[in-house]
């Protein structure tokens, strides 16, 4: 039989640990399309903004886009799974993740009790970018961070908000904007904030062995191998070497967790076993 006064002794120490300290989430997967999963979720980041815990989000939105693009007619073109991006799809891509995606986040969030605040990374210059440059090909307003400035995000965290912020930077030289993958993002943002965890969402158990096992944690100077030796392979790739980046710049652990499994965020941070795969440094493990 389940015991509730158990589980509350469990989460105690926990709630005390991590009181005040902020929470990166990466929002992504069937966790953005599912309604009840989408529903899940916000009840989960209010509950732990209520507690104390100060969770700041950062979301993707590709197949919104790509569904939008869709109806406009607009071709689509990716290369190494980066969209080639024009004038005219930055159009969309502002349109859908800085107005359509990231409103229905800040609204589900405020009609379920929590102050929410929606932002792209071109309000007050939070992400600083420059263009992504590649040998073959042009991607056009395709870019890469340079700078993070955390400083709304820190105000809005301390009057009592929880963040919401798409990928978009702003190149400040030339007024442009650019779309950046959300991976990069998230770790920008969290390694600028110092942010106690950085969570990944995904639509998988966690990072997966050559036998399909899940690898429940990963030291930092594991990660390249890993990737050399192709266990970890596709959309993994950039999560790794992102929580890489994230934990050099000293963000505590990165965590990768299965945004399908109902409150995974709670179990991840609120329990003993947690769930998912974890990575940190070298002298946590």
């Amino acid at each position: 039989m389940f015991d509730k006064g158990e589980y509350l002794v469990e989460v105690l120490p926990f709630l005390k640990k991590f009181f005040g300290k902020i929470i990166v989430i990466k929002y992504g997967g069937s966790a953005m399309v599912d309604d009840d999963l989408k529903n899940n979720f916000c009840k989960d980041i209010v509950l732990l903004k209520y507690v104390g815990i100060n969770p700041v989000i950062v979301h993707g939105g590709g197949a919104e886009i790509g569904s939008i693009l869709e109806k406009l007619n607009i071709k689509t073109e990716f290369h190494n799974g980066l969209r080639i991006t024009d004038e005219e799809t930055m159009d969309v891509v502002v349109m859908v993740l800085a107005g359509k995606v990231n409103k229905e986040i800040v609204l589900r969030i405020n009609s379920l009790g929590g102050k929410s605040v929606g932002l792209s990374g071109v309000d007050d210059n939070i992400i600083e970018a420059k263009k992504m440059l590649l040998n073959d090909v042009d991607l056009g307003f395709v870019g890469d961070v340079e700078r993070v400035n955390p400083e709304v995000i820190i105000h809005l965290v301390d009057a009592g908000y929880i963040p919401v912020i798409s990928p978009i930077g702003v190149d400040k030289k030339n007024g442009k904007r650019y779309n950046i993958n959300a991976d990069n993002v998230v770790s920008a943002i969290s390694s600028s904030l110092k942010a106690e965890k950085l969570i990944f969402l995904t639509d998988t158990d966690g990072v997966l062995d050559s036998n399909k096992q899940l690898i429940s944690s990963i030291k930092l100077s594991d990660i390249d191998h890993l990737i050399e030796n192709g266990t970890v392979f596709g959309g993994m790739i950039p999560k790794l070497l992102s929580a890489k980046s994230a934990i050099k710049a000293g963000v505590n652990k990165v965590h990768i967790i299965n945004g399908k499994k109902v409150h995974s965020i709670l179990e991840e941070i609120l329990t003993t076993s947690g769930i998912g795969t974890e990575i940190v440094g070298d002298d946590l493990l």
